[in-house]
C-alpha cells in the first residue's frame, strides 16, 4: 500500500467530521505513509467547511495530505484503502419520532436508539445507506475495510456483515464510559485499571477488573464500595447498573441511559420521561417541524439554564486544539496500512466464537487486537446465563431485523418487534409499526 485513501462518509458533521479529520492527520504513521482524504456527503452545502478545515489542520501540523471533497460516492470510494462512517438522516427529528411513538402505545423503551421498539426503525433507516456504501465497495474496493460509527451500532454492522463480503468494524467509546465510573467508585485513576468488557454495543459486561500495578482482582473492592455507596449519588447514571451488578454478578457498560433500553423494567430507574420533552397540544415536532431539545443525560444538570437562554453558536472549527479524540478507527488503520500492533479495548464485530455462548454470525463488542492481518478478536469467557440469555433474545431480533431489511418483509419487523422485552400487547405493536412505517416512509425501505 502506498499513499492510503481514506473516506469519510458523513464528513460535514460537526461533531464526527473534525475529530476524525484530526485523528488522521495527527497520524504520524499514517502521514508518513501518505495521506489522500476524501471527505464525502450527500449534504454538499457542508462540505467546503470541512474540506478548508482538513486543509488548515494538515498546514497547522505540517503535514503533507491531499484533501478533496465529493458528493459522488462511487468516486470517493474507487481505490479506497478505508471507508470511515457516521451518517444519519435527519438525526433529531427521526430520533424524536423512534423515542415517542413507541410510547405512545404505552412501550416503555429508554431511548430507543440502540434497543427498544423505536431502535428497530433507527436501524432500518440507516441500513439502506450503509449497505449502498458497502455493496459499492464490493464493486470498487472489495479489500477495503469499512469503519463504521453511526447506530445502531450492532444492528448496521450485523447487516453489513451478513449481507455483504465487506470487513466491517464498529467502534463505540461506551468501554471507557463505564472504566471511568467504575474508577470513580473504587477511587482508583482510571489509568491504573486494566479491564476487559463483552457483550452487545451499548449492553456490555465487566469481566475482569484488575489494579494494572498489581494485579489485584478489584471485583471485592468494587462490591464493597457500591453497597457503601449513596442510593442517589449519580443516580440516573448508575442506578440501574448497581441493581445490575448486585443481581447479576458483572458490572454493566456504559451507563443506565444506554443499556436500559434492553431491559423491560428499567423505566424504574431512568428519567427518560425528559428526552425530547415537548407540550402535544402545540403539535408533534414532525408536524410543527420545531423538533424538541434532545436531552441526552442529567449529568451536569442540564434544567439549570436561564429562564430564556439565548442560542448558542457553533465555536470556529479552527479553535478545535489538535489533540486526538481518543477514538480507535486512526489506530486500526496505523495497524492495517502500516503493520503497527495496537490493543483495542472495544470493537463490534462478528462474534465468531470470541463469546462462547452466543451466536456466531452476532456483532458482538469485545477486545481485540489489530496489525497488518486486520482485527483479531479475543476469546472471552463464557457469560452468566441469565446475562447471556438477554443477549441472545437481542440477537434474535438483531437476526430477524436483517432478514426484514433483505426481504423487504413487514412481518419479519413484527416478529422482531413482538421480541422487543418493553412490548407487552400485540394489538399495538401492529398499529405501532404501521404507525412509524408511514410517518417514516420517506427514508424506511418499503416492506411488503
Amino acid at each position: 500500500m502506498s499513499t492510503v485513501r481514506i473516506v469519510l462518509a458523513g464528513a460535514g458533521s460537526r461533531s464526527f467530521g473534525p475529530a476524525t479529520v484530526r485523528d488522521v492527520l495527527l497520524s504520524q504513521p499514517l502521514t508518513e505513509r501518505g495521506v489522500h482524504l476524501v471527505l464525502l456527503d450527500r449534504a454538499a452545502e457542508k462540505l467546503p467547511e470541512m474540506e478548508q478545515y482538513a486543509r488548515h489542520v494538515a498546514e497547522r501540523l505540517g503535514v503533507q495530505a491531499k484533501v478533496e471533497a465529493t458528493t459522488d460516492l462511487r468516486h470517493a470510494l474507487d481505490g479506497a484503502h478505508f471507508v470511515v462512517c457516521a451518517i444519519e438522516v435527519q438525526r433529531f427529528l427521526y430520533w424524536s419520532q423512534d423515542f415517542h411513538i413507541p410510547r405512545k402505545y404505552g412501550f416503555r423503551q429508554v431511548f430507543g436508539e440502540n434497543g427498544g421498539p423505536g431502535s428497530l426503525f433507527h436501524a432500518l433507516r440507516n441500513m439502506g445507506p450503509i449497505l449502498e456504501i458497502a455493496r459499492t465497495m464490493e464493486a470498487l474496493c472489495p479489500e477495503a475495510w469499512l469503519i463504521n460509527y453511526s447506530n445502531p451500532e450492532h444492528k448496521l454492522c450485523e447487516a453489513v456483515s451478513r449481507l455483504t463480503s465487506i470487513r466491517v468494524v464498529g467502534l463505540c467509546h461506551g468501554f471507557w464510559m463505564g472504566l471511568a465510573q467504575i474508577a470513580r467508585i473504587l477511587g482508583i485513576p482510571a489509568e491504573e485499571i486494566e479491564a476487559t468488557a463483552c457483550g452487545l454495543n451499548h449492553f456490555t459486561w465487566f469481566q475482569k477488573i484488575r489494579h494494572r500495578r498489581t494485579g489485584e482482582d478489584l471485583y471485592p473492592l468494587l462490591r464493597q464500595r457500591e453497597r457503601e455507596g449513596d442510593w442517589l449519588a449519580e443516580w440516573h447514571e448508575i442506578g440501574l447498573g448497581r441493581i445490575l451488578f448486585r443481581r447479576f454478578g458483572l458490572y454493566p457498560s456504559p451507563a443506565a441511559n444506554h443499556y436500559g433500553e434492553y431491559i423491560r423494567w428499567a423505566d424504574e430507574f431512568v428519567c427518560s420521561q425528559l428526552q425530547f420533552f415537548y407540550d402535544p397540544a402545540d403539535g408533534h415536532p414532525w408536524q410543527t417541524g420545531h423538533v424538541p431539545e434532545f436531552v441526552y443525560s442529567l449529568t451536569g444538570d442540564p434544567t439549570h439554564r436561564p429562564w430564556k437562554p439565548e442560542p448558542s453558536p457553533l465555536p470556529p472549527l479552527d479553535e478545535a486544539p489538535l489533540q486526538p479524540s481518543g477514538e480507535l478507527a486512526a489506530p486500526i488503520m496505523e495497524s492495517i496500512a502500516c503493520g503497527i500492533r495496537h490493543e483495542l479495548p472495544a470493537v463490534n464485530v462478528p462474534n465468531h466464537g470470541a463469546i462462547p455462548n452466543l451466536p456466531d454470525e452476532t456483532v458482538v463488542e469485545v477486545p481485540a487486537v489489530s496489525d497488518a492481518d486486520g482485527i483479531h478478536p479475543l476469546p472471552m469467557e463464557p457469560l452468566p446465563e441469565a446475562i447471556a440469555a438477554m443477549l441472545r433474545l437481542q440477537a434474535s431480533i438483531h437476526q430477524l431485523l436483517v432478514e426484514a431489511f433483505a426481504e423487504r418483509s413487514k412481518e419479519k419487523l413484527l416478529q422482531a418487534v413482538l421480541l422487543e422485552p418493553t412490548v407487552d400487547s400485540y394489538r399495538n405493536a401492529v398499529q405501532m409499526v404501521d404507525e412509524m412505517l408511514e410517518l417514516q416512509r420517506d427514508v424506511l425501505p418499503p416492506l411488503r
